[in-house]
């Protein structure tokens, strides 16, 4: 039987955080009495990630490590874990500790109700130029394609597997996850969440990079929302009688 709630974290040179991430995962669904997998996604990882994440599955049923054949950046990472999610909810969170998993019981309490739930992040733990760079990043965002999501940098969301069936791979996706689930419909709903201060590893961004970078992909992400076509259909053909006969001529 499939777990209730599969926790997806991309992971790039997080050694010495994945031990920890894969204990307070466990402590916080077994105190909300949640059955779950946690699939951790490395993306080569030079620093000795991956063989703590095996170190890390062997060790416990409810990890799955999964590993990239090459380094393909965090949509890449966060696909490949959405793909093997086994469960009907799918959480995703960062694998720096900067989520708190104690939330993730309250982000899919949402889904009981909603399609899609993201995480706000209160009190944030950044300098004063990345939250600015954020909070206009995030408001040119949702003036361009009426994102509804608040804080799309946060990386705690819950979601119905089924609304993210057929997403569209590119580099960036994880910018606009939220929007791309609910192209064919559904319900959205936020909470605020805690955020917590990095201890171990580096940031792997860089403000102007990713602040360019974002700008780029909302034009692309705007053409391919007025240009993608559903191809979901149904049979038109009615369904035998269930105590029909075939007639014959005489």
């Amino acid at each position: 039987m499939p777990p209730r709630i599969s926790i997806v974290a991309p992971v790039f040179n997080e050694a010495g955080n994945l031990e920890r991430l894969a204990a307070e995962t466990g402590d916080a669904m077994a105190v909300a009495g949640i059955d779950y997998e946690l699939i951790l996604v490395d993306d080569l990882s030079t620093d000795g990630s991956r063989e703590e994440l095996v170190a890390l599955a062997a060790g416990d049923a409810r990890v799955r490590a999964i590993g990239l054949d090459r380094h393909g950046g965090q949509s890449a990472a966060l696909l490949a874990g959405i793909r093997a999610a086994r469960a009907p909810l799918v959480v995703t969170m960062d694998a720096d500790l900067q989520n708190d998993p104690a939330d993730i019981p309250a982000i899919a309490a949402l889904l009981d109700d909603h399609d899609i739930a993201s995480g706000v992040r209160a009190n944030r733990r950044d300098t004063w130029l990345r939250r600015t760079a954020s909070r206009i990043s995030n408001r040119v965002r949702r003036w361009i394609l009426g994102d509804p999501c608040t804080d799309i940098g946060c990386a705690l969301k819950g979601y119905r597997a089924a609304a993210l069936n057929d997403l569209p791979a590119f580099d960036g996706l994880h910018r606009f996850l939220p929007l791309l689930a609910l192209r064919h419909g559904g319900s959205y709903a936020e909470i605020p969440v805690r955020h917590r201060p990095r201890t171990r590893g580096k940031s792997k961004y860089n403000i102007r990079g990713r602040f360019l970078r974002g700008i780029l992909d909302l034009f692309g992400v705007s053409w391919f929302r007025h240009r993608a076509v559903s191809a979901t259909a149904h049979s038109l053909e009615s369904p035998p009688c269930p105590n029909s006969h075939p007639t014959t001529s005489g």
